[in-house]
């Protein structure tokens, strides 16, 4: 099967990423995928908590989830949106960083809100404090598609792999981790993490990320990683999409899953342990 992932360099204003997020779209379909994913925060990257209380929304008011429904209707393919950055209704004014994945029809099949929290001191001059904007995510969430079922995460969560292991053990051959990450972390981990899930798990790994210097209305801006990856289910790379915002081909087989687990069965083998 064909599939396609969107590298994107998102600003901090939704509707004018909308506008390029659309034209990818067209663009991954016109290649023949059936199977197109966006990163982690496809409507906003900012980092000031004043800014996005005045460009975000709930979800039922969301402008992009709302447009990308109805492209994904037109086009009849299924789409994960990697997440969106949206208000909730928490005392606390905290936002949603929340996966959607969209079938053919345009309809919502499941939603995953991230569970882990990026609370990280990468150095004296780099400190991510996710949980002050965002609330944490308490369900891992598996959902099938005609062509494989999914376990979907984002971004900070593919540092746990006891989540992985949870969503493989419940079907998912296939793991999603959308993400806008570090450029520091993302030169030191990226890759050996992403190998590292799908070599556990025998899963597909499939990373749509955000990438380069994030254009911001105020004074404090971000940089992230890109090098979208994906990944096979023996651990091989097949597509690392380096530094340029763009639209990503890939093919999938889900031979290769089976296969995989048949060589190194690791989901069936896996003993319950006492912990020291």
């Amino acid at each position: 099967m064909k599939a396609a992932l969107l590298q994107l360099n998102v600003s901090d204003d939704p509707a004018q990423n909308l506008v390029q997020t659309l034209a990818y779209l067209d663009d991954a379909v016109a290649t023949g995928a059936q199977f197109v994913l966006t990163p982690e925060v496809t409507n906003c990257v900012s980092t000031s908590r004043s800014h996005q209380q005045d460009v975000l929304q709930h979800q039922d008011q969301d402008q992009t989830l709302a447009a990308l429904q109805n492209a994904v209707k037109e086009h009849g393919v299924w789409v994960l949106i990697g997440s969106l950055a949206l208000k909730t209704d928490d005392a606390d004014g905290r936002f949603a960083n929340r996966s959607f994945l969209i079938d053919p029809q345009g309809q919502i099949v499941a939603h995953y809100d991230k569970i882990h929290m990026f609370d990280v001191q990468i150095s004296d001059t780099e400190t991510f404090q996710e949980s002050a904007g965002y609330r944490a995510g308490t369900k891992a969430v598996v959902a099938k598609t005609d062509f494989a079922t999914l376990g979907m995460a984002v971004c900070y969560d593919m540092r746990f792999p006891l989540l992985s292991n949870a969503l493989a053990q419940a079907g998912a051959q296939i793991l999603t981790y959308p993400a806008a990450f570090s450029p520091v972390t993302g030169a030191a981990h990226w890759h050996s993490l992403l190998r590292a899930r799908a070599i556990e798990t025998g899963c597909y790994v499939i990373a749509p990320a955000q990438t380069g210097l994030h254009a911001s209305s105020g004074t404090s801006s971000r940089s992230t990683y890109g090098h979208s990856l994906v990944v096979a289910p023996w651990g091989e790379v097949i597509l690392d999409a380096g530094a340029d915002a763009g639209v990503y081909a890939f093919e999938i087989d889900m031979q290769n899953v089976a296969d995989a687990r048949r060589k190194v069965p690791a989901l069936h083998n896996a003993q319950p342990f006492e912990a020291p």
